[in-house]
């Protein structure tokens, strides 16, 4: 298996380690999302009010506005944090070149 078929397992798999555990398996919950947060993208949420955070992200993710996170809805999430890391990277990349 390639790293990025690997990373989308890898993506499926930790939502539906956390999905269900309260009701639809197909979605997140307000604390399953929280878990997850907490225990995956802990680094994230590093100093910030955890459960403000939590709430701003389900209103921003919750499309359709069922109180809940889709794995749909979930992706919109992981894929914004990992363009943001890109550019993050990126930028400390052009400030310290590498000498070759």
């Amino acid at each position: 298996m390639t790293p990025l078929q690997e990373a989308m397992e890898n993506l499926i798999k930790v939502f539906y380690r956390y999905s269900g555990k309260e009701g639809d398996k197909y979605k997140l919950n307000k604390k399953e999302m929280r878990n997850m947060l907490q225990e995956e993208l802990a680094e994230f949420l590093t100093g910030s009010n955890d459960s403000a955070v939590v709430e701003k992200i389900m209103r921003d993710l919750d499309e359709n506005k069922d109180g809940e996170v889709d794995f749909q809805e979930l992706v919109v999430l992981v894929a914004a944090l990992t363009v943001a890391c890109n550019d993050f990277f990126v930028d400390n990349m052009k400030r310290c070149p590498t000498s070759e």
